[in-house]
């Protein structure tokens, strides 16, 4: 899977995971991937759902120890 960048959220409550993705996927283009790193669990729900809600596609996730590892395709 390429991808077109990669934020690094881990150690980071909520909401700041979900400001951060938004931040960036406002920056790329239609079809691009984000690669999102998070420790907070709630980041779960709150990315899909987000993503969800904004016509995104998350691709995949991952967890791996601590860190959860997402990729969403901008809408």
């Amino acid at each position: 899977m390429e991808v077109n960048k990669v934020i690094d959220a881990k150690g980071l409550a909520c909401p700041m995971p979900i400001v951060k993705t938004k931040k960036v996927m406002d920056e790329l283009n239609s079809g691009d991937i984000l690669e999102v790193h998070a420790t907070d669990k709630g980041a779960k729900s709150d990315l899909s759902a987000w993503a969800k809600s904004g016509g995104h596609e998350i691709l995949k996730n991952t967890e791996e120890g601590d860190v959860l590892k997402f990729w969403i395709k901008k809408a």
